[in-house]
């Protein structure tokens, strides 16, 4: 018999190690079986193909007793919680989260069937990502500061530059390393082949920024002229002050103390540019990610090429932000096309 704790704390080795997931989506999935458990140890005791559950889903029995009735019922639970139910994007999560465990459980032999494959989420209304304008972005980029003899303002310049040239996500941008930022000549083709210049000033060639995503993959992302210049202003006026407090590290962006910059840190950082910027929406480190997707869209780029240097698995991911395009795709028709103007 394997145990429903047992079972879990399996299953996150497996993600973590053979996987190699971030340890915050690990984090994740941990917070959301445990939900799960809890959720089966006080839980109605008769599912409905009618045999007894009485403590047959706690943490403590076997993990071949669950069944559909006990995701389906978990799902419903967390949509008309007494203490308040959760938004349907919030109960997809947390279903993706069991559908992961249980179908790895039937890949293990613990459960003779996957009992979440025919469970559905809740129906998620539609949004579009919000991007600010241009004009906007260039106001938030200003406000970061960047005076040579502010080695804060350096840094936040420096991130904020980096996050819209590159569409990284936050967790990604604090987990650069310096020798992430390389310079590579025209001759070069390969980042990792050891042929560029480490090192955003360096050299002649393209800026590019090996960017480790989700699922540890990488991909390399072309960085822009101000970027790189805020970035090789960073690190030959700023770094070297936030270094010498703290133990050496590779990291590319420092906090106060010498240390890795966090991702709560950074997030400070942009809504308080935002702040000084005037900027009544509402601003945080995705709001670049958008940005730069919705922008070079707006500029015609290809949505498969959006796709690799956002790090989306999906093109459909990729195409809603072809959405917020509309816009500007119904103004060029109708300037364009010669029997769109009346």
């Amino acid at each position: 018999m394997t145990t429903l704790d047992r079972a879990v704390d399996t299953y996150l080795r497996h993600v973590a190690v053979e996987r190699g997931l971030s340890r915050h989506t690990v984090s994740a999935y941990r917070r959301d079986l445990t939900v799960f458990a809890e959720w089966l140890a006080t839980a109605p005791e008769v599912h409905s193909e009618g045999a007894d559950r009485a403590g047959g889903a706690s943490a403590t029995a076997d993990v071949g007793r669950l069944a559909r009735a006990d995701v389906a019922g978990f799902v419903a639970h967390l949509a008309s919680r007494p203490e308040g139910p959760l938004a349907p994007r919030s109960v997809a999560r947390m279903l993706s989260s069991v559908r992961s465990f249980t179908a790895f459980a039937a890949a293990e032999g613990w459960v003779p069937l996957d009992p979440a494959t025919a469970v559905r989420p809740p129906k998620a209304p539609s949004r579009l990502p919000k991007a600010i304008s241009v004009h906007d972005v260039e106001r938030l980029l200003e406000a970061a500061g960047g005076a040579d003899d502010d080695p804060v303002g350096l840094r936040d310049r420096a991130l904020m530059e980096l996050l819209y040239a590159t569409g990284a996500r936050i967790s990604e941008a604090v987990g650069l390393s310096v020798d992430d930022v390389t310079t590579l000549s025209d001759s070069d083709s390969d980042p990792d082949d050891g042929a560029g210049a480490s090192g955003a000033g360096r050299g002649d060639g393209v800026a590019v920024v090996k960017v480790t995503g989700k699922g540890n993959k990488q991909r390399v992302v072309p960085l822009g002229s101000y970027a790189r210049a805020a970035v090789e202003a960073y690190l030959v006026r700023a770094r070297p002050v936030f270094a010498e407090r703290g133990p050496s590290t590779p990291a590319l962006f420092l906090g106060a103390r010498g240390a890795r910059l966090s991702r709560q840190s950074a997030w400070l950082v942009i809504q308080a540019a935002a702040e000084r910027a005037g900027l009544a929406e509402h601003v945080s480190p995705h709001t670049f990610r958008h940005s730069f997707a919705t922008h070079l869209l707006e500029g015609g780029a290809d949505v498969r090429v959006v796709q690799e240097l956002l790090g989306h698995a999906s093109v459909a991911t990729t195409q809603i932000y072809t959405l917020v395009t509309a816009d500007m795709l119904r103004d060029v028709y109708q300037t364009a096309h010669p029997r769109a103007r009346r």
